[in-house]
């Protein structure tokens, strides 16, 4: 069983999770607390609104810290007094349309706030596996179609995607420059995108955008209906960074390199026909296709994940059908207040675990 494998190395160990508010580090911090971790969350900033950090009341379950990564000594300060055996670096603005807007705070936060962290690491004097999430967004993209390799070249135009593949090659600098040679020290990249599942409510995202829209009985606008994605869900993505850290944690050879997460080509949807899927639970959703487009975005972008598969011995344990409902269901589930989202969630992610 999953569930096993997991509290085997995760029970009783204290895990520091960036960026935990979030909405991947939302469900990242449940299922910490399911398998019995001590957690510790860093995060800084306004939340979404609705806040499934807030729903699921998980600061009442943790130790959570206020603390902007961009702060290096009261970030080193609270590493250090915490002592984490495992840290999951999710925090970022992680917003495209947010990051073109405010392009400062978005180069500090990704890629400023990465280098604390692994400045901070080669500093410590106790033993530590780091897993630094970064995106699948961090690959130039030459809209190919055979998905990208974690050895293709890295860096895209615009702030976001940039400030990501900027943090990544800072992950790689600090390990061949300095970690590499440090016993206590173990990390590792984890790249992945295009996430569904109940409870994300960030700006300009797909689904998130279809359930406030039409939870209001408002119209839903499109901005490209033909842009194709490789959509998966959370659980298998957190599911995917936990893997990781386990094998990291096992297998010394693992060591400071990158890895894809993402699903098969079966799981390419074009966003007008994810659209469509998810309608299903608001029959009476309306839909308005957009053509002047706010700013660019890809319109194929797909990662090759067979090292994940042939090293990690991890994959999609959910077929695309399945993430779409699994999806729907919960924010239906939340919109019609009749039911304990903690313990609705707690469901999902059990059911998942076996």
């Amino acid at each position: 069983m999953v569930k096993n494998k997991i509290s085997k190395n995760f029970r009783g160990k204290k895990v520091l999770i960036t960026g935990h508010t979030g909405f991947k580090g939302t469900w990242l911090t449940l299922l910490m607390l399911i398998i019995g971790a001590k957690v510790m969350g860093v995060s800084y900033g306004k939340k979404t609104k609705p806040s499934l950090f807030k729903i699921l009341n998980l600061e009442k379950k943790i130790i959570h810290k206020n603390i902007d990564i961009r702060n290096f000594e009261k970030l080193k300060k609270t590493i250090n007094q915490f002592r984490p055996n495992f840290i999951f670096h999710l925090a970022a603005e992680a917003i495209v349309s947010r990051a073109y807007l405010n392009p400062l705070k978005t180069w500090t936060t990704n890629t400023l706030g990465t280098i604390n962290i692994l400045h901070i690491l080669n500093s410590i004097k106790f033993k530590v596996i780091t897993v630094f999430i970064t995106s699948d967004k961090v690959y130039k993209n030459l809209e190919l179609n055979r998905g990208y390799h974690e050895n293709d070249i890295l860096g895209d135009y615009d702030p976001y995607s940039a400030s990501k593949a900027s943090a990544d090659l800072a992950v790689q600098s600090y390990y061949k420059s300095f970690l590499k040679k440090n016993k206590n020290v173990k990390i590792a990249i984890a790249r992945a995108g295009n996430v569904i599942g109940g409870g994300d409510w960030s700006l300009n995202r797909i689904i998130p955008d279809c359930v406030s829209k039409w939870s209001q009985k408002k119209i839903l606008k499109v901005r490209n209906p033909n842009s194709t994605r490789p959509w998966q869900h959370v659980f298998d993505i957190i599911f995917g960074y936990v893997t990781l850290a386990i094998n990291l944690k096992a297998n010394k050879k693992i060591n400071g390199e990158s890895f894809n997460f993402g699903p098969s080509k079966s799981h390419n949807f074009k966003v007008i026909d994810l659209i469509k899927s998810i309608k299903k639970y608001w029959v009476n959703g309306k839909i308005s296709i957009q053509k002047n487009k706010i700013f660019k975005e890809a319109n194929l972008l797909q990662l090759n994940s067979k090292k994940s598969y042939k090293v990690l011995q991890w994959e999609p344990r959910l077929n695309l059908k399945d993430s779409i409902s699994l999806t729907g269901i919960w924010y239906k589930k939340f919109y019609e207040k009749k039911m304990n989202m903690y313990e609705f969630s707690l469901f999902q992610l059990k059911n998942y675990l076996k």
